[in-house]
């Protein structure tokens, strides 16, 4: 569903807005035909061309357009991450990168089709918004909100959704009052919810890990912090230190694991396998919090 709602707000900005751009590098050009016919001067399909496709962005971004570019997150952000160094960053320009896939959508594709490192690779990189919508009606939003100046802004769309959206998500949103705070971005948000229903924790949701709510995460903090994220373990582990420096404090950070998952399977076969459904989650909760399994 976030890839349709995707595909049919940046239409309609297409339609509205002289301004936005779409740049293509074959993913989602069947859905995007009807755009591309339309606009063929702000709509362009530069083939599997990835790295070429950052490199149009930039340059019609320096135009003063407002690029929107999609594929794959390992098409989109591994591949062509020298051009989104260079072309975007070095450039000073701006655009708008929507992926799909995650960090295991596409598990049947094999290890190609994985990105669980795409944030921490932009977490490199100076002045990106990273957002992480954890329901598709939080995706048209965001895509608006992005036609509005010309920062560098990532979204990162998945199949995982949540039962309800929270449009809200940017700060810090508290779901459930307790002990130790447990942070769930974007899609993860049901599964802690499910995994944390009868412990002693604070739950806080957020769609927009980058910028992290660092002022959130110091108020709602009491001396343990979980973050669970749904890429790379860890991600966030610096910035959460930061926030929280000079306050006594244990952190876990659950994510996916650094060991490649082999099997091809199902996005749900590795989030289990990486800990990342209720019950994985529950087990490492538990054992941290000094609950047991």
């Amino acid at each position: 569903m976030m890839r349709e709602t995707f595909v049919a707000a940046t239409t309609a900005l297409l339609d509205e807005d002289p301004r936005t751009a779409l740049v293509l590098a074959d993913i989602s050009a069947d859905v995007f035909a009807p755009a591309l016919r339309k606009h063929p001067d702000r709509a362009l399909n530069v083939g599997i061309r990835e790295q070429l496709m950052v490199g149009v962005g930039g340059g019609l971004a320096m135009t003063g357009m407002r690029p929107y570019l999609h594929s794959y997150a390992p098409f989109l952000v591994d591949r062509a991450y020298e051009q989104i160094k260079l072309d975007l960053g070095h450039q000073d320009t701006g655009a708008v990168l929507v992926s799909i896939g995650g960090s295991y959508d596409s598990a049947a594709s094999g290890y190609t089709h994985h990105s669980p490192g795409d944030v921490a690779l932009l977490d490199t990189l100076e002045g990106w918004t990273v957002l992480v919508p954890g329901h598709h009606d939080e995706v048209p939003a965001m895509l608006r909100e992005a036609a509005r100046h010309d920062d560098r802004v990532y979204i990162r769309l998945g199949l995982q959704e949540n039962t309800r959206a929270y449009p809200d998500g940017g700060k810090l949103r508290v779901l459930k009052r307790g002990g130790p705070l447990v942070v769930a971005v974007g899609p993860m948000l049901d599964p802690v919810l499910a995994a944390t229903a009868d412990l002693d924790v604070t739950v806080a949701y957020t769609n927009t890990p980058r910028p992290l709510d660092t002022e959130g995460m110091r108020l709602l903090a009491e001396g343990e912090v979980i973050v669970v994220e749904p890429y790379l373990a860890g991600t966030s582990a610096r910035l959460v230190s930061e926030a929280l420096s000079g306050l006594p404090h244990r952190a876990l950070h659950l994510g996916v694991g650094r060991a490649e998952i082999r099997d091809y399977g199902t996005w749900e076969d590795h989030a289990r396998a990486h800990g990342l459904d209720a019950a994985g989650l529950r087990r490492s909760l538990r054992a941290f919090l000094g609950g047991g399994a």
